[in-house]
């Protein structure tokens, strides 16, 4: 029985729920930058390169008379630093917004009046000093 309570209390810590909604977040993240990358960002900068070559697709560039396609390699390091690039501004994005939040200023509370007592029992001793 001590075994599932263990285990219960672990996989109810919030550290593992956190990281349990990372990950799903994370996931369908990258779905959304994958698409962003492979169906507005890539077409947009490729198409006119590809038509600038003469090439329909990237998988069209061979070694001549072998089977060695570097054109798919070029394809997946431009798809690496678009996402890169993408992330990158996502994240400066959410750097801004977080530290915006963080500058917020913060209001002193009033002094209770023990400290209000205090500070006048200060001043009164100061005074005959």
């Amino acid at each position: 029985m001590s075994f599932i309570k263990d285990f219960k209390e672990f996989a109810i810590k919030g550290n593992v729920l956190d990281l349990a909604v990372a990950v799903v977040i994370g996931g369908a993240f990258g779905k959304i930058v994958s698409s962003l990358v492979e169906d507005i960002i890539t077409p947009a900068i490729l198409t006119p390169a590809l038509k600038a070559a003469n090439l329909s697709n990237l998988s069209q560039l061979v070694v001549p008379g072998t089977a060695i396609k570097y054109g798919n390699f070029l394809s997946q390091v431009i798809s690496f630093f678009i996402i890169s690039l993408a992330l990158f501004v996502v994240i400066q994005a959410i750097n801004r917004f977080q530290k915006k939040e963080a500058v917020a200023p913060t209001v002193t509370p009033a002094p209770s009046k023990e400290e209000i007592l205090l500070t006048e029992i200060r001043d009164l001793l100061a005074k005959k000093q």
